[in-house]
């Protein structure tokens, strides 16, 4: 039994003004045919299939084709991530053939996808992104005494904790075969400690936490990670192998050295042995720096057909430099001009999407007010960033 493992496509996002929509149905035509060359049991994709929760229309067709073609050759597991609204993603999941499986619902997270081979069962057990403030009450557990249900704490590692319970529980009540449980995947789509994030993920902060230990997923064979979009192995509990795909394509400068690739997962022998295909690159993306000259002559050639980050050095901003550089690097998005006297000022006034927004907030009130924000202000940002989260979630 193989299964291929990917997430975080973010259809209909775009790149500093880019449409990526054809780059992701390139991408989305090679999953096809590596699905068709490496005759693969199971595709699982980790959630943020769509890039916003009410994605354009042409990203939903593409999604729609992409599920057809690959029902045609495999089983699909699809799971939803924070960018993606669940109820959407997961719409008409009763209606859909047999080999298309949604999992969006916190009901049916510990319902596993049932594969088989020679070996016996294959379990896929897909949690949708579990947002604390939405599913605690779902997530309940019974007391100790008089049965009184416990909601889990405000946090990712209480709310995936509870709905691993619940895998495990169902696991457990699996009959075994030659003394050994059916083998278990897990999909999920959460921020894992010592995972590496760059600057493209949205940041998950609840109650002040993001973050989940790896060790709420033990007890099953493979853990298929969606969120972070660099590609790599987390260090989990004995007998568990944990993994980020990564996204298919760089959704910023700071995977410009990412190796884009999707996880090909044998589960045939005692424990999964990962093989990552790697993801066509349609455009590679890159960063010069340089004087305008040096980067108009040879310094420049070998980025010329890239998306790329140009920063001038200049001690005097060149005139028409917009169009000078254009001219040179057709497909530049971001060209900017950094005085080497003022690069590190320029470089502590950089906000990325990998900034904690609430310490943004924070240094924004030491800024205006001259003194470090106090607790009760610091709240205040925190509780106004959870509501617009949890306002967009609910669009």
């Amino acid at each position: 039994m193989r299964i291929l493992h990917t997430s975080d496509w973010h259809l209909g996002r775009t790149l500093h003004g880019v449409d990526l929509l054809d780059h992701q149905a390139a991408y989305l035509e090679h999953l096809v045919e590596v699905v068709r060359a490496e005759r693969v049991g199971a595709v699982v994709v980790a959630g943020d299939v769509y890039d916003r929760a009410i994605p354009p229309v042409e990203a939903v067709n593409l999604l729609s084709d992409t599920l057809a073609r690959l029902s045609e050759h495999t089983t699909v597991v699809v799971t939803s991530g924070n960018h993606d609204s669940a109820t959407r993603l997961g719409f008409g999941s009763a209606l859909m053939r047999e080999r298309v499986r949604l999992r969006t619902r916190v009901a049916g997270l510990a319902d596993p996808v049932v594969l088989a081979d020679d070996g016996g069962d294959v379990l896929v057990y897909g949690l949708p992104y579990l947002d604390p403030d939405t599913v605690r009450s779902a997530l309940a557990e019974p007391g100790a005494h008089d049965g009184e249900a416990v909601v889990p704490a405000r946090s990712h590692e209480a709310v995936v904790g509870a709905a691993m319970r619940r895998v495990q529980a169902d696991l457990a009540a699996r009959p075994s075969a030659a003394g050994r449980r059916p083998r278990a995947v897990v999909a999920a789509h959460a921020f894992v400690v010592g995972g590496q994030a760059s600057e493209s993920e949205r940041d998950l902060r609840v109650g002040g936490v993001e973050h989940v230990p790896a060790g709420v997923f033990a007890g099953v064979d493979y853990v298929a990670l969606g969120h972070l979009h660099g590609p790599q192995r987390i260090s989990g509990p004995d007998g568990t192998v944990l993994r980020y795909s990564g996204s298919p394509l760089a959704y910023s400068f700071s995977e410009l050295r990412h190796t884009k690739s999707t996880a090909l997962v044998d589960l045939s022998g005692a424990e999964p042995v990962v093989q990552l295909v790697p993801a066509p690159v349609p455009r590679r993306l890159s960063e010069v720096t340089g004087t305008l000259d040096a980067l108009l002559g040879a310094a420049g050639e070998a980025h010329v057909d890239d998306w790329v980050r140009v920063t001038v050095t200049d001690e005097q901003r060149p005139a028409d430099l917009y169009r000078r550089v254009t001219q040179r690097f057709p497909h530049a998005l971001v060209v900017q001009h950094r005085a080497p006297q003022g690069e590190q000022a320029a470089r502590a006034a950089v906000v990325t999407a990998a900034a904690d927004p609430v310490e943004v907030g924070a240094d924004f009130v030491r800024h205006v007010t001259g003194r470090v924000a106090t607790a009760v202000e610091v709240d205040v940002l925190r509780r106004a960033y959870e509501d617009v989260l949890a306002a967009e979630r609910s669009a």
